[in-house]
């Protein structure tokens, strides 16, 4: 049985949160590029368009993270798709976090008075030049605090990454523990490392809304 000190298992632990962090970076960002496409579409003039964007929310909010995983990692290569767990990660969180930040854009563009769409209409502005010079804007102020709130929940859904053979912090954790069997120290650790990564987002965004919230009462 090989033997790990407490040291060697911090390390491992702390080399396998780099992907952590990775994987939730690029999930946030390109979750977010996909979000803005889908806000523009959700608060569009065609109802067909809204449709849509409301079918792919009701879609990846409906079904549990682990389950489409699955599909990505099990149900492409039935198609033909050879996936890597990876891509399959990357390419599920990034649908994952688009459909609930489209949905937090959409209630800050809706908390933007009516009155701002009619301004840029009376100025001869089409839809789109209203939502990016006027409302867009506006909202984006109110939209930071939720945003990075939702942070804090994607780099704890790269934990379920691990079901389809990821190798992330939880994963390292386990694999290390079915060797070493020192689970309660391990796990500890594990733990400690994702509290590290999340408090600080959840400190942040709770100064952020409470700033907010004393602008508004001036």
């Amino acid at each position: 049985m090989t033997e790990f000190t407490l040291w060697d298992i911090a390390r491992n632990l702390l080399l396998a949160a780099r992907w952590t962090v990775l994987l939730s970076l690029i999930a946030f960002v390109c979750g977010g590029a996909v979000g803005l496409l889908l806000l523009a579409m959700r608060v569009s003039p065609l109802p067909w368009l809204r449709r849509v964007v409301v079918l792919y929310v009701e879609l990846f909010q409906g079904t549990p993270l682990v389950m489409q995983l699955f599909v990505a990692f099990f149900g492409l290569p039935l198609l033909g798709v050879e996936v890597s767990p990876w891509v399959a990660a990357t390419v599920t969180l990034t649908l994952y976090t688009s459909a609930y930040l489209v949905d937090i854009w959409r209630g800050c563009v809706e908390a933007v008075s009516r009155g701002q769409w009619a301004a840029g209409a009376s100025l001869g502005m089409t839809f789109g030049q209203q939502l990016r010079y006027i409302v867009w804007p506006q909202a984006k102020k109110i939209s930071v605090a939720p945003t990075v709130g939702f942070l804090v929940q994607v780099v704890k859904s790269t934990a379920l990454t691990s079901i389809i053979g990821f190798i992330e912090l939880t994963k390292t954790g386990s694999m290390i523990t079915n060797t070493a069997f020192r689970p309660f120290p391990i796990y500890g650790m594990v733990a400690l490392l994702y509290f590290a990564m999340c408090f600080p987002l959840t400190l942040y965004a709770r100064r952020l809304q409470q700033a907010q919230l004393a602008q508004a009462r001036r």
